[in-house]
């Protein structure tokens, strides 16, 4: 992690100590920036906030124009995605799991220009494969230790969350090719291998275990993902690779 990031994690601390309070259980680090593959053009600060109580609607408006403002002040160019969860459910772990908060990059403008809008208050499957990487690959910043603080997700619902995020790549596989293709390597290193990894990661698997003829959209996706610019992409080859993959998920 680089050190301006890392400083920039500090004030986040900060300011969820100041809004929440004693309220304030833990503070955890997932994601790409967790996983050693943070690159700062694509790539957003992925948090886990951690409470002991439901958060009065005041507390959460005056969080959504903090964040906001920090948020914007952030070195890359994705800014951060948080969600606040209640420590019963590391516990007593929930399917889709409900959420106090969320707020991230496709919900700025709703923040900025409604100052009654707060995501919150529903469910999100997301939030099983987000608990699993704080288990498995995660940072503390502040609160109790990982293994002390999370119970280990089971591995149905883990697998659940991820499939969906990638369940209709057959269709949709062309408007978002990096993502898509990263992915899907992802969720099959994990149903072969039971590895919780990056997409990075999952690509780069994908070149050692993968049919060579998906190899060289392996390596475009994997230099784009690095900051290269992006290529492009064949249609056909694409919508192949992932039937392919979504095949072999499924198996």
């Amino acid at each position: 992690m680089k050190l301006e990031v890392l400083a920039y994690l500090d004030q986040a601390v900060d300011l969820f100590k100041e809004e929440l309070g004693d309220n304030l259980s833990g503070i955890y680090l997932h994601g790409s920036l967790a996983m050693g593959c943070f690159q700062p053009d694509s790539s957003d600060i992925d948090l886990l906030i951690v409470v002991e109580d439901k958060l009065p609607a005041e507390v959460s408006h005056s969080l959504a124009g903090r964040i906001v403002a920090f948020h914007d002040s952030l070195p890359n160019k994705r800014g951060i995605e948080l969600s606040i969860v209640l420590k019963t459910y590391l516990h007593n772990f929930v399917y889709p799991t409900p959420f106090e908060f969320h707020f991230s990059e496709a919900h700025l403008e709703r923040y900025r220009t409604d100052k009654n809008y707060l995501c919150g208050g529903f469910e999100d499957a997301d939030l099983a494969a987000h608990f699993a990487v704080v288990y498995h690959r995660g940072f503390i910043l502040y609160g109790e230790p990982i293994r002390e603080a999370f119970a280990p997700v089971d591995q149905r619902y883990y697998l659940d969350s991820i499939i969906r995020d990638v369940d209709d790549a057959p269709q949709n596989i062309g408007n978002a090719p990096l993502y898509y293709t990263l992915n899907l390597c992802r969720v099959l290193y994990y149903v072969q291998e039971g590895h919780v990894s990056s997409k990075k990661e999952g690509g780069e698997w994908g070149l050692q275990h993968l049919p060579e003829r998906f190899h060289g959209l392996l390596r475009r996706c994997l230099k784009e993902y690095s900051g290269a610019r992006a290529e492009g992409y064949e249609l056909e080859l694409l919508t192949d690779f992932a039937e392919y993959m979504m095949a072999e998920i499924e198996r």
